[in-house]
């Protein structure tokens, strides 16, 4: 993977030339097409290779009635309570017939080491709807915890299982699952970049962009509505924001020169880019119609990367003003910056978790790209990772997660880290390089 980008965004168009980075284009003419959301050729495989200290065992049972359905209800939900990192499958119950209603003894599961049992049925009515139910037994307490039900299109099977796990999830850890949010990824290929979105477990992809130019940097917009990101199809890049759901885009962003790193704030009014239409690479903010350009930063050397705090008040982003690259944060309107980070001489790509209490951000040491984590209060940092060609990292929604971009065997691959380091897991594919990941925001219901 290429680590020359401003502050190591993995494109080939720019690279270090002393303390300045410039942008190279070298951008061939080619047709250009924007695709609705279909069907992409290769869903990701997932290797989990790291799991939580304490884990919950659980046993899922085959939902009644799921027989001959596009999903197998049973198998999604255990596949993404193990992916966690948090629980352990017990495999207790491929014999027995149970479903919501069944009375079952808690004690006897407790006995055989079961901590909660997920059981429940799928019922297709009518007019082609199924009615899927579910209920959580918590054995412990000898109790349940959650009993549910959902009428719902045979298209939306999966999505409801991955609520189901989320449910699970929240009701035993205490705090929100994504399994059911969205990942956004670049697939890259001889000629070709797709813009592509997935479910968290990477299966479900859908094409949202084609093109034979670059594309880098998506954003999600903060209801999951929208992706911001970076198209090279005019032979310079501009920032785009692109509606999911209808396949319409706009050029938010086409000044004279680079126009980059779009970032959404919170709120979802306004987006900030890196813009160097007035000589050097400085930070800009507008509405997210894209009036009110107001400019952020003035300094000499590099600024890019911007990123919003979740409560509205801050921005961080890298910078080159005291040397080598670093994590600097200001207000959202601009004025004196602070440095953030100091370990290390190159550190860049800052993301903020969704309780801004720890930063994300990909360092180097020894030569190698790592992921690294910092508490902003306390100041320690941590390492995540050792396969030392990371970049890209993004919090999950509930802070848990980062979502990041490596290289395995010369081969583009998605990685997750949990942000203790304990839990880890791969997102590969089988065909071509995928990159510049990023993790969509908690679904709307």
């Amino acid at each position: 993977m290429n680590h020359v980008k401003p502050f190591m965004h993995p494109n080939p168009f720019l690279a270090l030339r002393g303390r300045l980075w410039q942008l190279v284009l070298a951008l061939l003419i080619a047709a250009f097409s924007v695709l609705l959301p279909k069907p992409a050729n290769a869903q990701l495989k997932i290797d989990i290779t790291g799991v939580g200290a304490n884990q919950i065992a659980f046993s899922a049972a085959p939902f009644q009635g799921n027989q001959g359905l596009p999903e197998d209800v049973q198998k999604v939900i255990e596949s993404d309570l193990v992916r966690s990192g948090f629980f352990r499958a017990i495999n207790t119950t491929s014999n027995i017939e149970l479903n919501e209603t069944t009375m079952i003894d808690p004690s006897a599961w407790k006995s055989i080491g079961v901590d909660a049992l997920i059981v429940g049925s799928v019922k297709k009515l009518p007019d082609g709807r199924l009615d899927l139910r579910f209920n959580l037994h918590d054995t412990a307490q000898q109790k349940s915890l959650g009993k549910f039900s959902y009428v719902i299109a045979p298209s939306a099977l999966r999505l409801h299982a991955h609520k189901i796990a989320d449910f699970v999830y929240e009701k035993l850890l205490g705090e929100k699952g994504v399994f059911s949010t969205r990942l956004a990824y670049v697939e890259k290929s001889p000629g070709r970049y797709r813009l592509i979105i997935a479910d968290a477990d990477g299966a479900n992809p859908q094409v949202a962009l084609a093109s034979k130019e670059p594309i880098i940097s998506p954003a999600w917009s903060p209801d999951g509505t929208q992706l911001a990101y970076v198209s090279f199809e005019t032979r310079k890049p501009v920032v785009f924001v692109h509606t999911l759901a209808t396949g319409r885009r706009k050029a938010l962003a086409n000044f004279k020169g680079s126009n980059s790193a779009p970032a959404w704030s919170a709120n979802g009014q306004q987006l900030a880019v890196v813009l160097t239409k007035d000589g050097g690479s400085q930070i800009f903010s507008m509405s997210a119609d894209g009036s009110g350009l107001n400019r952020l930063t003035s300094t000499a050397g590099i600024n890019t990367e911007p990123a919003y705090s979740h409560d509205g008040r801050n921005m961080y982003f890298t910078s080159d003003r005291g040397g080598g690259p670093q994590v600097y944060r200001m207000g959202t309107n601009g004025g004196d910056a602070t440095r953030v980070t100091f370990e290390g001489g190159y550190n860049i790509s800052p993301r903020i978790s969704p309780d801004d209490k720890t930063l994300t951000y990909v360092t180097r040491r020894d030569g190698q790209f790592k992921i690294a984590v910092l508490d902003l209060a306390g100041g320690t940092e941590m390492l995540l990772t050792n396969t030392g060609r990371d970049e890209s990292p993004s919090f999950s929604p509930n802070g848990r997660y980062i979502l990041y971009a490596t290289k395995v065997g010369g081969k583009g691959t998605l990685a997750v880290v949990s942000k203790d380091g304990r839990i880890k897991y791969s997102l590969s594919s089988s065909g071509a390089d995928i990159a510049e990941p990023t993790w969509g925001p908690f679904l709307n219901d």
